[in-house]
């Protein structure tokens, strides 16, 4: 997956074996990279069996993910990621290095995704999304509305939540007689 997007090799702007996600996230925000992380769970290295993922990110908001052992790309990549301690490398590269990958749909995350997901950071989520371009909150706005829409037993309950309301309105308005006892399905 990760062939139409190819990310080349930046240069070594930190690594630890002892990373923190949180930690990690926010110093790449803070220094607004421009770049790439690359992930390990420390299981990953002590067996090596290549258990990592590639974030990237533009002025140190997180662009893609993509998980390359099981292909995974976007929020599938981070569900991917399992372990709790991580090393963490930081590359940094020009932004228009990055430009081809960025166009790649299905590797792209919401902004807040990653701090949200691997660092179960609420704080850092929004300090992220505040530094978010407005076009990727409207991508991840879009989302979440898709998300929303595709939930049917979201919609229902809020539709018999509605229809419980009108039946006390109507009762305490005497009006329970115009109300049809059936609700039409469309």
């Amino acid at each position: 997956m990760l062939a139409d997007g190819h990310i080349p090799e930046g240069e070594l702007r930190r690594s630890r074996t002892d990373a923190d996600v949180g930690a990690t996230l926010a110093d790449v925000l803070d220094r607004e990279l421009t770049g790439y992380v690359v992930f390990e769970p420390q299981g990953s290295i002590l067996f090596g069996d290549g258990e990592r993922a590639v974030l990237t990110f533009e002025s140190g908001v997180p662009v893609l993910a993509y998980h390359p052992a099981s292909d995974a790309g976007g929020p599938d990549a981070l569900a991917a990621l399992t372990g709790d301690l991580f090393h963490a490398e930081l590359y940094e590269l020009p932004a228009e290095s990055l430009s081809a990958a960025h166009r790649v749909e299905e590797l792209r995350v919401p902004p807040a995704a990653p701090a949200r997901e691997l660092a179960g950071d609420d704080a850092l989520a929004e300090r992220t999304r505040a530094a978010a371009p407005d076009d990727r909150l409207d991508a991840e706005r879009g989302s979440a509305v898709e998300a929303f829409l595709a939930d049917a037993d979201r919609i229902e309950a809020i539709r018999e939540e509605a229809r419980a309301e009108a039946r006390s309105r109507a009762d305490e308005w005497g009006l329970a007689d115009q109300l049809d006892d059936e609700p039409s399905r469309d």
